[in-house]
């Protein structure tokens, strides 16, 4: 099945590329100069030619042609190295992955906005207002970074004035819908499943179903959750440069309805960047952001949803809503999904501020200081409302309000000395500085039930269980830095870089780590056996290592916690504290080090430019559970971190970039991006896996074992359904008895014995599945014939799996619920079926617990991007117009993939478990600059 992928990723690539890089060149051709783009690093920028380590540079050209909710989103599949998986809930963020999986902490990555780390998402920034984005991957770039730099860093850096004054409004609409809905049974479909399992479960049947056919289509369910939705987004952006100082504002409302009913999300940016030369040697200037987004939505439920069953209606005869009927056994117990989703009122809204000021002095010829000072205000407040109601025997006596109110301040201050000097052919920059950042996190919420009226929505108004809570906590970094990078004639480089971080969060002792890298470069195109070639216009070898940390581990995780309770003594309430995690003062960093070996290759006038890296990633000193024994006193449930775990990722990626054709009105260029990386748990200190997700029988879904890739599925192993009673008895016990209704009969699925003690238990269970993708990679077409641009964007993963949970309940065929139309291939007798088991009340042999059953093979190629836009001539409009261009775009166009659910993009764990589905958008667009 994976072959098929791989064949067709090969040929399509072949498609492209055979005999197409047209070697003739126009006279409008343009050699160009890629070598010399600056590019945004770590406290400071760099030339693209002295760059030693490992940096993808996203181009916003291409990315930004994606009419999306945010930058992540456009930058999926941009950049080799980087996995970025989208959530199709609006209003959520992108989760990143650079190089793998290195912890089973927070894999984030940093996010340094204008110079300043970001604690909130990528949905806070307005994507018009982008300048650049470059991500730093190996530790010789992320070094600078230290305690933060395990996960790579994010560098975005926003726009500031133009000259001229441009004035720039863009504008787009658009339309989502789900593109794989998942098929259920009808009224009549259910209504034969339903007198099927309760009989062969030895039940009496609904006499309400004695005539299946006549119940026709019923109630759907899913049609009334889900529909197709809006979403638009407007950005009115002024720039404008002068000989002393530039200044780039711009305001942008950005609105997505979800597919799923009363779903929503609203989000309004302003953003002010300027910069000021108020003396020859003085310059101020600020990059200030505010944000105000809304997240409102219902209590939706998808997987309810789809087991509601079809017999049963939406409202009843007043027009309220229904709800399931007295007897559970006829009318299952599911309360009405769409009920929830429309009259619960969860609501979040959120107030952002990222801003920073900065001065830089020249002190003297080639020596600059700077100083910057920022902070960053995430102020959000969390609603829930629910109405009581009375919907068949679903209840709900009482009405029930939640507020809480969250607070997180973030304060910054780093300085920094720059010197850069040229001596003949000698080059050297150096950066030392000081960091110091803190954060204080404060948040305090109530709950209580039972209003005299539900139109008084206040936590005052509220008569029964008041429900309080709060806290604060707050952590503090200190950082020394100092880079240096030396070349010389521009054909050898030397990058050395050193970071020493004080962390709050590490007790005495281990508070304050090193973070060293280094990194080499021999630029071979500037030797002389090369220096003249009319073919090879750049190559450069890089080799880099360097050691980097990872401070995310949660504060206090270094001392002990305690918990308040009360107890009845002698009908006297007595307030107690007890220990509840033992404390580690031995905790520390997560160390990483990082090789990387890597060359960058422009060839035929810049026309092919071919960029490869390979690295090995070990994640030293892992955070990990500590075994606790009950007799210490301490919870054996809640238990400390000590430094004993190990991860290693070892990869390999590349970005080919060719100029197919250039000519005077038709230009057509390639990209391709390929990412292969490795991942293996090396060692978690402890023969006992780490349980990372849960759920139905037997509830381990994924967990991390030594010796295996993180996330790993693990389950049973099926064999086929019993055809006959002959082999039910010649097979290992699974569920003893006689009986077809309490034990193992045919129309069962047979498990595996793999440890042939001829009985299945949980010692047969064994790694069933590895989320982890062998490989990803993209493909980007951009065609330009005079005025009209195209662009083709495939986006594709190879060789993962995925756990699909869903299907553990609309295939289980145990319980009153709908089921999914793959049931109807059900073994009904011998023969009949040799992959979905029979229909049973109870599952009396467990046919739904975890295994191979519901791993299903995730690889897909997306045509995730088309986009065909154009540029109206000049003048049309008149003389103040500058630019006027109108496209039109479809998103997750076309999948191809054999993963039965809604979609294969699900989390990064691998495991769709009633995930929000990712949604086909096709929008059209107006990009107007004076």
């Amino acid at each position: 099945m994976k072959s098929k992928y791989l064949r067709c990723t090969v040929a399509v690539a072949a498609l492209y590329f055979s005999g197409n890089l047209y070697a003739q060149e126009s006279d409008t051709l343009q050699k160009e100069q890629k070598i010399d783009e600056v590019v945004v690093i770590g406290y400071g920028k760099a030339k693209a030619k002295d760059l030693t380590g490992s940096v993808s540079v996203i181009n916003l050209t291409k990315a930004g042609n994606q009419p999306v909710a945010d930058i992540g989103q456009a930058i999926q599949g941009r950049a080799s190295g980087v996995s970025v998986i989208n959530s199709g809930e609006p209003g959520s963020n992108v989760t990143f992955r650079i190089r793998g999986t290195g912890t089973i902490q927070n894999n984030d990555p940093l996010i340094v906005v204008d110079g300043m780390p970001l604690n909130g998402g990528l949905n806070q920034i307005n994507m018009n207002d982008v300048e650049s984005i470059n991500i730093l991957k190996d530790a010789s770039s992320t070094a600078i970074y230290g305690a933060r730099g395990a996960n790579g860093v994010v560098m975005i850096t926003t726009k500031r004035g133009a000259k001229g004054g441009i004035l720039n409004f863009d504008t787009f609409t658009g339309v989502q819908s789900v593109t794989n809905m998942t098929k259920v049974l009808n009224a009549s479909q259910y209504a034969q499943l339903n007198n099927e399992l309760l009989a062969n479960g030895g039940q009496a049947t609904n006499p309400e179903f004695a005539n299946p056919a006549a119940l026709g289509n019923g109630t759907d369910w899913l049609k009334a959750l889900f529909s197709p939705a809006m979403m638009s987004s407007y950005s009115l952006s002024y720039g404008d440069r002068s000989e002393k100082s530039n200044i780039y504002v711009s305001a942008s409302y950005f609105n997505q309805k979800g597919v799923v009913l009363n779903t929503n999300y609203d989000r309004y940016i302003v953003q002010l960047n300027g910069d000021t030369k108020i003396k020859p040697f003085l310059k101020i200037g600020n990059s200030v952001k505010l944000q105000h987004d809304v997240k409102t939505k219902g209590s939706y439920d998808i997987k309810n949803t789809i087991l509601s069953l079809p017999t049963r209606a939406i409202y009843d005869a007043n027009g309220n809503f229904a709800g399931p009927g007295s007897n559970p056994m006829l009318y299952g117990d599911i309360d009405n999904p769409i009920g929830k989703a429309t009259i619960v009122d969860n609501s979040t809204k959120g107030y952002n501020i990222q801003g920073n000021i900065y001065a830089e002095i020249d002190l003297i010829k080639d020596l600059k200081f700077k100083s910057l000072g920022g902070i960053e205000a995430n102020l959000w407040y969390d609603r829930t409302w629910s109405p009581k109601y009375a919907w068949g025997i679903k209840t709900q006596e009482n009405s029930y309000l939640y507020e809480g109110s969250n607070r997180s301040i973030t304060m910054l201050w780093d300085n920094t000395l720059t010197y850069d000097k040229n001596f003949g052919e000698h080059h050297i920059n150096a950066v030392v500085g000081t960091s110091a950042q803190t954060n204080q996190y404060n948040y305090l919420n109530a709950s209580v039930s039972k209003f005299a009226s539900d139109n008084t929505q206040q936590i005052d108004n509220g008569i029964l269980q008041p429900v309080q809570h709060g806290n604060m906590s707050e952590w503090a970094l200190m950082s020394y830095l100092a880079r240096a990078t030396y070349n010389y004639a521009d054909k050898y480089y030397l990058t050395a870089t050193i970071r020493r971080d004080g962390s709050s969060r590490f007790g005495e002792g281990n508070k304050w780590g090193w973070f060293p890298s280094a990194a080499l470069a021999w630029r071979i195109s500037n030797e002389n056996f090369l220096k003249d070639s009319k073919t090879i216009n750049n190559l450069k070898l890089r080799l880099g290592y360097g050691i980097t940390g990872n401070q995310n581990i949660g504060n206090y995780a270094f001392a002990s916690s305690y918990n308040t309770y009360q107890y009845n003594f002698n009908n006297t309430y007595v307030s107690a504290v007890m220990p509840t995690v033992l404390p580690n003062p031995y905790v520390k960093w997560e160390g990483q080090e990082q090789y990387n070996v890597g060359f960058d290759l422009d060839i035929l006038n810049n026309r092919i430019s071919l960029i490869v890296d390979g690295y090995i990633k070990n994640t030293n000193d892992m955070l990990v559970p500590m075994s606790v024994p009950v007799t210490s006193g301490y919870s054996d449930v809640y238990t400390p971190s000590i430094n004993a775990g190990k991860i290693q990722n070892k990869g390999i990626e590349a970005t080919l970039s060719t100029k197919n054709f250039v000519g005077e009105n038709f230009k057509w260029s390639t990209d391709v991006v390929f990412s292969y990386n490795k991942n293996n748990a090396v060692d978690i200190n402890s023969k006992t896996p780490i349980i990372t997700a849960s759920g139905g029988l037997n509830s381990t879904f994924a967990q991390i074992m030594a010796g295996y890739p993180v996330n790993v599925f693990y389950g049973y192993v099926t064999d086929g359904i019993f055809q006959n009673q002959a082999e039910v008895d010649a097979h290992a016990v699974q569920m003893p008895g006689s009986s077809s209704t309490t034990s193992t009969s045919p129309g069962d699925i047979r498990f595996k014995d793999l440890n042939n003690d001829g009985v299945i238990n949980d010692k047969d269970r064994t790694i069933i599945g590895n989320p982890n993708p062998k490989f990803t990679f993209s493909l980007n077409n951009t065609f330009t014939y005079k005025n009209f641009d195209l662009t083709i964007f495939l986006q594709g993963s190879y060789g993962n799996d995925i756990l699909n949970a869903n299907r553990m309940y609309t295939e289980a065929m145990s319980v009153i619920q709908n089921q999914s139309t793959a049931v109807l291939g059900r073994w009904t007798g011998e023969g009949t079926s040799y992959t979905m088991p029979r229909a049973v009340f109870g599952d009396p042999n467990q046919n739904s617990r975890v295994s191979d059953r519901y791993v299903e093979d995730g690889s897909y190629i997306k045509v995730k991007n088309i986009n065909l836009s154009y540029t109206l001539p000049k003048g049309v409009f008149g003389e103040n117009l500058n630019m006027v261009k109108v496209f039109l775009s479809a998103q997750n166009l076309i999948t191809w993939t054999k993963y039965s659910g809604f979609d294969p993009e699900v989390p990064v764990n691998g495991i769709d478990n009633g995930t929000y589905p990712i949604t086909r958008i096709v929008s059209l667009g107006l990009n107007i600059g004076f």
